[in-house]
């Protein structure tokens, strides 16, 4: 980086880190911490929920791919797309109605305290999970900028510089600097297509479509986007977002504009990448490709934006989750949130679930996007859980252990038996996902429905 890449790469990371702590003493209780105050409007929301999915973790996988596979990798946005217009359709306004702590709560309520813990168990081991892998993202982008310091100490000082973004203002901290990353992000990366096309030209390298289909097949990204559809449903960072909505209404059109803008910037990225390698630039590896663009193609000062822009996407994907696993401990496990509740126990939860995803970031995840995927493996396993509890009275909790049980089974089952070279995730998706619903409904079918006083004691008994 040039000195005018440095300089501006601080101050816009200065600039994020005061509109994160712009007055976020103000924030004294933990509800306002968590939920900010159930309050948040429609810009805002959808501004939070962009920057939520769009991460370097999963920037860095599809420009890969993109660099791999060419423009075929275009299709990778979709993913996203009918993902996200899914949770709008299904569970945007119910997430809202229920208006609870934590998505696990809902399986509380539904079923049984039990039940609910497991539930929230599973979430979090997810959750930890992505938060690894975001980390691993951080460090491959910016191990090239300094190749001496080590990865424990960069993400070390990374995840600093994280903290004093958010750890003080919560989610209204995270919502604020999501508002600014999002209009500096829209305007950003139009360009980087712009400057990608308008670079000059080696000799090209083409991509034949048999390639591109041997590095991406149909059925993996068919399988990712029902994958997909059945795991955001349940995703507690999207989740808590909804519960700081103002409204029904505000939640579902915030979710559905954000569809649309994920899919067009994780669009652009992967055009730049394709176009990188079709006009004959390298790149040490696939991976490493974005990186390599912006070194090569955007002139100066663009590239400190560039990777100012990149840190405060993994910063508050990152915070996000975090925040959302301490709503979940705090309000599943230890007393719900409240305007009473101070909010420095959920400071302390959010460092320690941060502690725990830099020790595995540095010692077990290697490949950021298949670790991506198989952290999905207990959420997909409640789907049926959540959309039976929501929209089928005769849902049991016979029905959804089993179902659950499934779902894991043939998640792992999937990886084990068939691996990444053989394409698990199309197993796991065309005939996991349908097991776990029959063998749900099978369940509940099977088990006697409670008369409607016997289901109340039941709830009571296990809440108490």
């Amino acid at each position: 980086m040039t000195l005018l890449d440095f300089i501006l790469f601080s101050s816009l990371i200065l600039t994020l880190v005061g509109v994160g702590v712009y007055k976020s003493k103000r924030i004294q209780s933990e509800s306002a911490y968590l939920f900010a105050d159930r309050k948040t409007k429609f810009i805002a929301l959808t501004a939070t929920l962009v920057m939520t999915e769009f991460n370097s973790a999963t920037l860095i996988s599809f420009s890969s791919l993109g660099y791999g596979a060419g423009f075929w990798a275009l299709t990778l946005p979709f993913i996203f797309l009918f993902g996200l217009l899914f949770y709008a359709g299904t569970v945007a306004k119910k997430w809202k109605e229920f208006d609870g702590h934590s998505v696990a709560g809902f399986f509380t309520q539904r079923y049984g305290r039990d039940i609910g813990l497991f539930a929230s168990s599973l979430l979090l081991l997810a959750m930890v999970g992505f938060s690894a892998a975001y980390i691993k993202s951080l460090i491959l982008l910016f191990q090239p900028l300094v190749p001496t310091v080590s990865p424990w100490l960069l993400s070390l000082l990374l995840l600093a510089i994280i903290f004093a973004m958010s750890l003080r203002g919560g989610l209204v901290a995270i919502i604020r600097t999501d508002m600014v990353s999002m209009v500096l992000m829209l305007l950003f990366f139009p360009l980087v297509a712009f400057f990608m096309w308008k670079s000059a030209a080696l000799p090209e390298i083409s991509v034949a479509i048999e390639q591109s289909h041997t590095i991406l097949p149909i059925r993996f990204i068919f399988s990712l986007i029902i994958l997909t559809m059945f795991t955001y449903i349940l995703a507690p960072w999207y989740g808590q977002k909804i519960f700081a909505a103002a409204s029904k209404k505000v939640a579902y059109w915030s979710v559905v504009v954000a569809a649309l803008l994920v899919f067009l910037l994780y669009g652009s990225a992967i055009f730049a990448t394709a176009l990188f390698r079709y006009r004959g630039f390298g790149a040490p590896s696939w991976e490493q490709a974005f990186p390599a663009l912006i070194h090569t193609i955007l002139p100066r000062g663009f590239k400190g934006f560039a990777y100012a822009l990149f840190f405060t996407t993994s910063a508050t994907t990152l915070t996000g989750i975090w925040s959302a696993m301490s709503a979940m401990w705090i309000g599943d496990f230890l007393k719900s949130p409240s305007k009473q509740t101070d909010y420095r126990r959920s400071m302390v939860a959010t460092l320690v679930f941060a502690g725990i995803s830099f020790l595995l970031a540095n010692t077990l995840v290697d490949k950021v996007f298949d670790k991506l995927i198989l952290a999905n493996i207990p959420v997909a396993a409640l789907s049926f859980g959540l959309l039976a509890g929501f929209y089928w009275k005769k849902a049991s909790r016979v029905g959804v252990v089993i179902s659950i049980l499934m779902g894991c089974t043939c998640g792992i089952g999937a990886y084990l038996i068939f691996g990444e070279a053989g394409g698990y995730t199309w197993y796991w998706a065309v005939y996991g996902i349908p097991l776990i619903f029959l063998t749900g409904i099978a369940g509940s079918l099977f088990q006697k429905q409670p008369s409607n006083k016997q289901a109340e004691l039941t709830i009571r008994s296990s809440d108490a």
